[in-house]
């Protein structure tokens, strides 16, 4: 399946991803408070972005049935957003007042651009890298289980059915969607970079 051909070509930057001092920090607790509101309000103003994008691949949608299926997978972005706005509250983050850190804004951008320019498809693979590496970065942390972790809650949302199950749609849609072409390995390569450069931003912001 295309899905698991763009996964194995990209499993360098998942283990990077994973090994990451960031996620270190998610997955033995020890990341500090103010590390983790930076990223709260970036992955907010991003999933924002991440929303809008299935809105427009929903948009370009051929038929009610992909539609549906795109809508649904925007519903999962915004109960996520629910789960950030709780984070937000706990930790005093203005959400509305996020302004996003250079590697913020390449990701959001390159996601916002193939979805208003290039074919759903292209799209879904630039999209599908983050639920699936959040996917693996949760069910990974959560085989070890470090005593009153401030993150756990992190790590419950990503390695739960709930969200294995929107990772599974993902993929089914792209493969359905998307050839195995050049721009889409790109398109998928690259936001997987995208990804270890925001894990990179949240220690570093001039990154």
């Amino acid at each position: 399946m295309l899905h698991d051909v763009l996964w194995q070509q990209n499993a360098r930057l998942a283990g990077e991803c994973l090994h990451h001092p960031f996620v270190r920090g998610l997955a033995d607790g020890t990341l500090d408070t103010e590390t983790f509101k930076r990223y709260v309000a970036q992955d907010a103003f991003f999933l924002n972005a991440f929303a809008r994008a299935y809105a427009f691949a929903a948009a370009r949608s051929q038929d009610m049935a992909t539609f549906t299926q795109i809508c649904e997978l925007l519903n999962g972005v915004l109960r996520e957003l629910q789960l950030h706005a709780g984070y937000a509250k706990e930790l005093k983050i203005k959400l509305d007042c996020v302004q996003p850190y250079p590697a913020v804004a390449v990701y959001t951008d390159f996601l916002l651009a193939t979805a208003g320019q290039r074919e759903p498809g292209e799209t879904l693979a630039a999209m599908t890298p983050c639920m699936r590496l959040y996917g693996y970065l949760g069910t990974e942390l959560a085989q070890t289980v470090v005593a009153e972790n401030p993150y756990q809650s992190w790590i419950a949302t990503y390695s739960s059915p709930d969200f294995q199950a929107l990772i599974a749609r993902v993929e089914s849609l792209l493969d359905a969607m998307a050839p195995d072409s050049p721009s889409v390995r790109d398109a998928y390569a690259h936001a997987m970079q995208c990804e270890l450069n925001f894990f990179s931003a949240m220690l570093d912001p001039a990154t």
